[in-house]
């Protein structure tokens, strides 16, 4: 079966795609870049599209069975300086999908990946099931959400076979520092350059960090296992600080001569303070859950970055 992944060359997208590659699929990846990510599996093939683009997608996934839409050009951070171009960014090319999702036909499941850090926002209990609020305080949330309702009406109104998914905070190697997207990556950057590590807030917030390699292998469960209609957050069920990232990233750096040093600065109004996703529902329906653990992750992780910036 070929599986197309649009914005398959990104971080999650080349582990996703890694994934894909493993279970047997054959795999076509989309992206806007015109040049093939260099992460990217030798064994997928790569077609640059705009998937906006709508006689271009459709030419592109003729032949698919399967469609993950990873897509999408803004971040959290950067949403907020300008929520009009994070909507028009995203929002048109995603109902495109759709709508060729229901003209195919002949499609076995289309997975959204939405985002469970940011579509749910100030939760009344942790962790946050999937049947709890939204009520998500960026622009980036509000048009992940809003995607998500309309792959949910194409579904009722069309059957198209979309499955939603939720991952929690990603990190791992291969997470850029500096893209206003990570706050593990960022603060190795910071580290790596001897410059201080900014913490918002008391402890900072706490967030639910899941390893790349686990958010790859949730997708790959909800595509194979998942039921059209359904939503399912990926995540670990575990919370940590600011401050708990760095107390675990501190003997880590320590081994290589390096130590972190901390800036305080005032909680952010825009900053969800706590935000935990139980993967109860995954876990039912696929046999799912989290097998990296933290220190294994960060470890690699760190090693990775370190590298990398050395290098340049």
């Amino acid at each position: 079966m070929r599986t197309c992944v649009i914005g398959g060359g990104g971080f999650i997208g080349s582990h996703l795609v890694r994934e894909l590659l493993n279970s047997g699929r054959d795999v076509l990846v989309l992206g806007r870049s015109t040049t093939r990510p260099e992460s990217l599996e030798r064994a997928a093939t790569y077609l640059t599209c705009d998937y906006g683009d709508r006689a271009l997608l459709r030419r592109a996934i003729a032949d698919c069975g399967e469609v993950i839409d990873l897509a999408y050009a803004t971040v959290p951070q950067t949403s907020f300086a300008n929520p009009v171009f994070d909507l028009q960014s995203n929002l048109p090319p995603s109902v495109t999908l759709l709508e060729e999702a229901r003209d195919h036909g002949r499609l076995n499941r289309v997975v959204i990946v939405s985002s469970g850090g940011t579509v749910y926002g100030q939760a009344s209990r942790l962790p946050i099931i999937e049947e709890d609020i939204t009520a998500p305080i960026s622009p980036y949330g509000i048009t992940k959400l809003t995607i998500e309702k309309y792959a949910l009406m194409f579904h009722r109104l069309h059957d198209v076979p979309a499955t939603i998914v939720r991952p929690a905070n990603a990190y791992g190697l291969g997470q850029q520092p500096f893209t206003g997207q990570g706050f593990i990556a960022t603060a190795m950057g910071r580290v790596i350059q001897g410059n201080k590590v900014t913490v918002f807030g008391e402890h900072g917030t706490i967030r639910d960090y899941v390893h790349v390699r686990d958010i790859a292998s949730g997708i790959l469960c909800a595509l194979e296992k998942g039921d059209s209609g359904e939503i399912y957050n990926i995540g670990t069920g575990v919370g940590r600080s600011n401050r708990d990232v760095l107390d675990a990233i501190e003997p880590i750096v320590s081994r290589d001569g390096y130590s972190i040093e901390v800036s305080s600065e005032s909680a952010r109004g825009f900053d969800v303070p706590a935000n935990v996703l139980s993967f109860g529902k995954l876990l039912y329906c696929s046999g799912w859950q989290p097998k990296v653990s933290f220190d294994e992750g960060l470890t690699e992780m760190w090693a990775g970055i370190l590298k990398k910036m050395l290098d340049s």
